[in-house]
C-alpha cells in the first residue's frame, strides 16, 4: 500500500487550490489536503456514477446514512441514530449553521487557542465574540494541555453560550482523552454552555492514541464530521451534523436551508459511502505512512534544523513546529516561500498571540516530496539567509 502513497501525482493545471495558487517550482505544504490518490473504491464509485449522463439535483438515500451509522459503530463504538443526522456541504458551513442556531449576535463562543482559522471567521461572521482559552504546553507530559481554570472562568461568563471544540485538535495535533472530554462536558453543563465539536480529523490518529467521539461523552453535544479529510475528498463537499435534541436539530436544519447549503452534488454521497463501506484498509495504511513522515520530520529537524522544535503529533497530518527565537513567524514563512520555495502556514493564522513563533506543516505527501522540502529549507536556514 505504501506504493500508493509514494506516488508523485501531478496536480498542477487541475484547478487545484493547493498547487495552482502558488508559483511554478514551489512545494506547497500549507492547506489541509493530501497529495495522495484517493482509495480505489472511491474512484470506482465516482466512475460508475459518472457513466450516467445526467448530473441533476441529488437525493441522499438511506444507504448513505447506513454507511455513516455502521462506520462509527464498528470503528469507534459510537451508536448514531438515523434521525439525528443532517447533511450539508462541508464542516465549515455546518459550523456556521450550528452557531446560527445556538447563538445570538453579541454572545461569546469559547474555544481553545491556537485553533483552526475558520473558527474565528465563522464566529465573527455570526456576530459573536471569540473567547480564547490558550493551550499550555507541558514539558513533563510532552503535550499541549487545557487550562481548566481559564475554561471554567470563560464558560461562567454570562455571554458565553457555546464551546467550540476541535477534536482531534488542529493545529497542535492533540487527541483529547476521555477524561478531558468528560471534564469539559461537566464544566459546560454547569454553565449551560453547549458543545459543538468539529471532528473532521477523527480518523487521522497516530500510533498509541485513540479518538473518542464527543458524542459518547456528552449526548447533547453537536458533532460535525465528514470523510473529507480522512479520505482526501474535500473537493466533493459533503459533511454531517449529528444532533440528538430535536428542537436544536430543527433550528440547525432551518439554518442550513436559510444559508442555502442544503444541496450536495451527485458524486458526494456515493464517494462517502465508498469511503466508509469499502476503504477502511486504505485508511489503516494511510495513518502509519503519515506517522513515518512525522518521524522523518523529527529526525531531519534534530540533525539539520536546530531552530525547530517539532511538537508531539497525536493526530491529524499537520505538524506544529515551534521556531525558537523567532520574533516574526509571518516574515519567516514568507522568506521560506520566496527563498526556499516551500509554502508553510505561519502559526499566527490560528491565533494572533497563541500562534506566535509557530508554523504548521502538512505532512500528507509522498516522503520524497517532504524530504525535498526539508532539504530546501535547511539550505536556506543554514546559510542564514532567512
Amino acid at each position: 500500500m505504501d506504493r500508493l502513497f509514494d506516488e508523485i501525482i501531478e496536480r498542477r493545471g487541475t484547478g487545484c487550490v493547493k498547487w495552482d495558487e502558488c508559483a511554478e517550482g514551489v512545494i506547497p505544504m500549507w492547506v489541509a489536503d493530501m497529495d495522495f490518490a484517493v482509495a480505489p473504491a472511491i474512484q470506482q464509485a465516482i466512475r460508475r456514477r459518472a457513466e450516467h449522463p445526467v448530473f441533476a439535483y441529488t437525493l441522499v438515500g438511506e444507504e448513505y446514512y447506513k454507511a455513516i451509522i455502521s462506520w462509527f459503530q464498528r470503528r469507534h463504538g459510537w451508536t448514531v441514530s438515523r434521525e439525528h443526522i443532517l447533511y450539508t456541504t462541508g464542516v465549515v458551513p455546518a459550523l456556521s449553521c450550528a452557531l446560527k442556531a445556538l447563538t445570538m449576535p453579541g454572545e461569546r463562543v469559547v474555544m481553545l487557542s491556537p485553533d483552526y482559522n475558520c473558527f474565528f471567521s465563522s464566529i465573527r461572521n455570526n456576530g459573536c465574540e471569540v473567547s480564547e482559552s490558550v493551550l499550555q504546553f507541558n514539558s513533563k507530559s510532552n503535550r499541549f494541555e487545557i487550562d481548566w481554570n481559564d475554561v471554567e472562568t470563560r464558560c461562567a461568563d454570562d455571554k458565553a453560550t457555546v464551546f467550540l471544540l476541535c477534536n482531534p485538535h488542529n493545529p497542535t495535533g492533540r487527541v483529547w482523552h476521555h477524561d478531558e472530554l468528560q471534564l469539559l462536558s461537566d464544566i459546560c453543563r454547569r454553565h449551560h454552555v453547549r458543545i459543538v465539536s468539529d471532528e473532521i480529523h477523527c480518523e487521522l490518529v497516530m500510533p498509541g492514541h485513540t479518538f473518542v467521539p464527543m458524542g459518547i461523552v456528552d449526548a447533547d453535544a453537536i458533532i460535525l464530521n465528514s470523510p473529507s479529510k480522512s479520505f482526501n475528498i474535500a473537493g466533493l463537499q459533503m459533511a454531517n451534523i449529528i444532533c440528538t435534541d430535536s428542537e436544536t436539530r430543527r433550528r440547525i436544519d432551518r439554518a442550513i436551508n436559510i444559508n442555502e447549503v442544503c444541496d450536495v452534488n451527485p458524486f458526494a454521497p456515493v464517494a462517502a459511502k465508498a469511503a466508509y463501506d469499502e476503504s477502511e484498509d486504505w485508511l489503516d495504511a494511510l495513518c502509519p505512512y503519515i506517522w513515518d513522515n512525522y518521524l522523518a520530520l523529527c529526525d531531519f529537524a534534530s540533525s539539520h534544523l536546530s531552530q525547530w522544535q517539532v511538537m508531539p503529533m497525536e493526530g491529524t497530518y499537520l505538524a506544529w513546529v515551534k521556531v525558537k527565537d523567532c520574533a516574526d513567524v509571518d516574515t519567516y514563512c514568507n522568506d521560506l516561500l520566496q527563498r526556499a520555495k516551500v509554502w508553510l502556514n505561519p502559526g499566527t493564522m490560528y491565533g494572533a498571540e497563541s500562534g506566535r513563533g509557530y508554523l504548521r506543516i502538512n505532512l500528507a505527501c509522498p516522503r520524497t516530496l517532504l524530504t525535498e522540502a526539508l532539504e530546501r529549507i535547511s539550505k536556506v536556514i543554514n546559510k542564514q539567509t532567512v
